[in-house]
């Protein structure tokens, strides 16, 4: 069960990699409003996956980078 988890999100990974810029830039826009919709759930006490944050936090920092390395790269 972990390694197929670990290749989903290798794949995952692959996907965003051949994203372009504006495409991962509309992606992390939404991931921002996922979280700040899943933080005031947990302050409000109506979100019971609480590792659903960190997992989003995890997947903004994969983005950013990406973004970072594409930038630098000038592609």
């Amino acid at each position: 069960l972990h390694l197929s988890i670990r290749r989903q999100r290798q794949m995952c990974i692959r996907d965003r990699r051949e994203k372009s810029v504006e495409e991962l830039s509309e992606q992390l826009n939404g991931l921002y409003r996922d979280q700040f919709n899943t933080r005031i759930q947990k302050r409000t006490g109506q979100l019971g996956q609480t590792h659903l944050l960190s997992a989003m936090k995890n997947d903004i920092a994969r983005i950013k980078t990406i973004i970072t390395e594409k930038q630098k790269s000038g592609s």
